[in-house]
């Protein structure tokens, strides 16, 4: 079959590699319709190459037809379409049963203390092939993928695999008081999603903030207050001049470790690209760094006794963190990978019923062949020709 794989620093390929197969039980084999490319698979393309193996196969956000299931998969049949999760989980283990499907106790890696398994996402994370492919092995399938009904296209569905999930929890997470007000720091797919669901659950007030201009545009379009961070010397003031010199209840943090404007964990995260695979794994897991000056806005713009929400993917070991405003501000902080399966009785009526109030079927600014990968990649990582989410359909 045919998958993206990884090959280095900006360097990704399509591959003949072999066919997947059932080796365990629970295992399904799935044909893969459609898969995304997410921001945190730029970690990977950029950032997080010393914890990648040559060859490694890609894609995290899959979905498409179930092809052949294992004796213990009771729930699937070939032919049923299936959305899969992008973290691996059981559903019987003390994490799934208390709604931390992202903790799965059955899929942890524990060799690296992580949390657990995910399609496509480094050593740290299993190292599991990933869906940026033609064809999928799914682990832990007679729990994992979420059937979808027939009819509908693939964009109705595929994006319950991560960003509608990620998005809900974060907006969760947030607390967003009924008719408050929520700050959405980088307005990428989880960011504009987030803004989206924000919106559909009751916000009164949603300030996007970013500097991608047809980012800011998009989320005009769909009800948000954008703030060019170009046009704002501080924006902690600006937030605060919209929310009765307060700052926002709540504020969520969209951008993880890829923030623009922080030369110095830019500078970092290069140097550490430099090195030498197993020294470089060293430095990130010991002495990583990440660039906090979204972290930092965020704090800054929540008012005191609010909440912030982390969805962006941060990576570092020694970030320095302003504790004493923290405390004094008695801010709340929560963060996480998503928790799919959890969520999925929230979401899943919003997909499936009248209309499409999140704007899911318009979400994809690209549709490519997934011969085109690399340079999806490529437009995706340098924000080129409008991208801002991308599908390839093997």
């Amino acid at each position: 079959m045919k998958a993206v794989t990884w090959h280095g620093k900006r360097d990704v390929r399509v591959e003949e590699v072999p066919d997947p197969k059932i080796e365990e039980a629970t295992d399904a084999v799935v044909r893969i319709t459609s898969t995304g490319i997410c921001g945190s698979d730029l970690h990977l393309y950029e950032v997080l190459g010393a914890f990648m193996t040559e060859g490694d196969i890609l894609g995290h956000e899959p979905m498409g037809v179930v092809e052949e299931v294992g004796p213990q998969v009771q729930n699937l049949k070939p032919g049923d379409r299936v959305v899969v999760p992008f973290n691996i989980s059981c559903g019987h283990c003390w994490m799934c049963e208390r709604g931390l499907q992202s903790q799965c106790e059955t899929t942890q890696v524990r060799e690296h203390g992580k949390g657990a398994s995910l399609f496509g996402y480094t050593k740290l994370y299993g190292q599991v092939p990933g869906g940026q492919a033609e064809y999928l092995r799914v682990p832990q399938a007679q729990y994992g993928p979420i059937k979808v009904p027939d009819g509908p296209p693939d964009e109705r569905f595929v994006y319950l695999s991560d960003v509608v999930p990620t998005a809900w929890q974060a907006v969760e997470y947030a607390n967003v008081p009924k008719d408050g007000s929520v700050v959405v720091f980088g307005l990428g797919p989880i960011g504009q999603m987030c803004a989206r669901i924000a919106r559909h659950r009751g916000a009164g007030q949603v300030i996007g903030v970013d500097l991608v201009p047809e980012r800011l545009a998009r989320a005009r379009e769909h009800g948000a207050v954008a703030l060019d961070t170009r046009d704002h010397k501080d924006i902690g003031d600006s937030v605060r001049q919209l929310t009765d010199g307060r700052g926002a209840d709540s504020v969520i943090d969209a951008v993880g470790m890829e923030a623009h404007g922080a030369p110095v964990g830019k500078l970092a995260h290069t140097l550490v690209g430099l090195l030498p695979q197993p020294l470089g794994e060293k430095i990130t897991e010991k002495a990583g760094v990440d660039r906090l000056s979204v972290l930092y806005a965020a704090i800054d713009a929540v008012r005191r006794g609010g909440t912030i929400s982390l969805s962006g993917v941060y990576g570092g070991m020694v970030d320095p963190m302003p504790m004493m405003e923290l405390f004094d501000k008695q801010v709340q902080l929560r963060m996480g990978q998503a928790n799919v399966r959890h969520w999925l009785d929230d979401v899943m009526p919003v997909l499936t019923g009248d209309g499409d109030p999140l704007g899911v079927e318009g979400f994809a600014t690209h549709k490519l062949p997934l011969q085109d990968a690399p340079r999806a990649y490529e437009i995706f990582q340098k924000k080129l020709d409008g991208a801002q989410k991308i599908l390839l359909q093997p």
